[in-house]
């Protein structure tokens, strides 16, 4: 039985579609898989974007059954949600929280935590996807026929980094928020909820899904529309693109069911697009400039001032001149990954000597880690690497 897969990463969505675009095998299945990463009211856009897929997917006629959803569940009954049981996507717009299913909720191992994002690697809750191990379990899956077509949207920084490596010829097709070098944006500043309600890349997909008709537009279509409309990152596709010449309703929806009438949507003149690794400052600041209050405005400064400290800045430095090499080269070069036991040996022990990235205080850090890229790919030796760690981290 040949099935299609949606993934959606991060957001991330899986989209498992039928071997054929106008026709859906009496046996096959499509089945999705919506994962949102992160938790906490300031990281509100993840599960946001997720429980709009679902919203998209559900409408065009795929079962609840065949869907499978991945989020923390902390937003609805949030005391700071301003409407208790309601979230939204974009400004003044419908709940999408409504029906989404509960399949995984809470602190799921494997689930994405947080929009930060480095070369190579996912961060989740409690753990790390390296894109070596993402590989791994795609080609596993195509060894062992799992899937018919799979079709992955991954919303992250440096997204593109982890499908480099995808093959052309195991019938997956993924389109990824940036390049490997890159940020993805957040958008949809919302002063009521003081948080942002979407990411710009998953918005631009989402969107467009409502308002097209899913049974004439193609998955390449939408990619082009997706990549014009966000203009603050590049947009990429990788792996099998014959697929993409197939249409959207194969993935998202059900070929045989009608699909749901196109939507219209307003546009959003201001769409307050803000790089996701800058998320928290930027929140912070906007409250710091809207009180009145003199213990609030103490309080925002004081938690400004704790995250600009909160980098791996110093660490770096001291790894560098440790390493006796430029720190400036370190920190300012963006080189692809290659040296992945490297970089992975380099992570999980940076993670555990110096920042670890799954407390909250120090999600920052992840925004450069591509430093450790750097050194793996500038030839050092994974041991002198970790060595230096040991020397200098000490300090956290």
């Amino acid at each position: 039985m040949f099935t299609s897969t949606l993934a959606l990463l991060g957001l991330s969505l899986g989209l498992v579609a039928n071997a054929f675009p106008t026709q859906q095998s009496e046996n096959g299945k499509n089945w999705v898989v919506i994962v949102a990463g992160s938790n906490g009211w300031y990281n509100y856009r993840h599960q946001a974007d997720a429980c709009h897929a679902y919203q998209i997917v559900h409408k065009n006629g795929i079962p609840d059954e065949q869907i499978v959803v991945m989020m923390y569940d902390d937003l609805a009954t949030n005391e700071q949600n301003p409407t208790p049981g309601v979230v939204i996507n974009r400004p003044n717009g419908t709940d999408v929280y409504k029906g989404v299913p509960k399949d995984y909720t809470g602190d799921v191992s494997g689930r994405k935590i947080e929009h930060f994002k480095s070369p190579g690697l996912l961060a989740f809750p409690n753990d790390d996807l390296h894109v070596a191990d993402l590989m791994d379990a795609v080609n596993y899956m195509h060894e062992n026929k799992k899937y018919g077509k799979l079709v992955f949207y991954i919303e992250a920084c440096e997204s593109g980094s982890m499908m480099t490596k995808l093959p052309a010829d195991i019938d997956v097709y993924a389109t990824t928020a940036a390049n490997s070098h890159e940020s993805s944006y957040a958008c949809y500043y919302d002063d009521k909820r003081e948080t942002y309600l979407g990411d710009w890349y998953s918005v631009n997909w989402l969107e467009d899904s409502d308002v097209e008709d899913l049974s004439k537009e193609t998955l390449i279509k939408q990619f082009k529309i997706v990549r014009s409309h966000t203009n603050t990152s590049h947009v990429m596709q990788f792996g099998n693109k014959t697929l993409a010449h197939m249409k959207v309703i194969a993935f998202q929806g059900n070929v045989n069911a009608k699909p749901a009438p196109p939507m219209t949507l307003q546009p959003v003149e201001d769409p307050d697009l803000t790089p996701s690794p800058d998320v928290p400052l930027a929140i912070l600041k906007r409250k710091l400039m809207r009180t009145n209050d003199l213990s609030a405005t103490k309080k925002y400064f004081s938690q400004i001032t704790s995250d600009l400290k909160v980098t791996d800045r110093k660490c770096v430095y001291f790894l560098t001149f440790f390493l006796e090499i430029m720190t400036q080269r370190i920190l300012s070069a963006k080189l692809d990954l290659t040296q992945h036991q490297c970089y992975q040996a380099a992570v999980n022990h940076y993670k555990i000597r110096c920042f670890n990235w799954h407390i909250t205080e120090y999600e920052y850090a992840l925004r450069h880690l591509y430093a450790l890229v750097n050194l793996c790919e500038g030839g050092y030796p994974t041991d002198s690497i970790l060595m230096a760690m040991e020397s200098v981290c000490h300090f956290n």
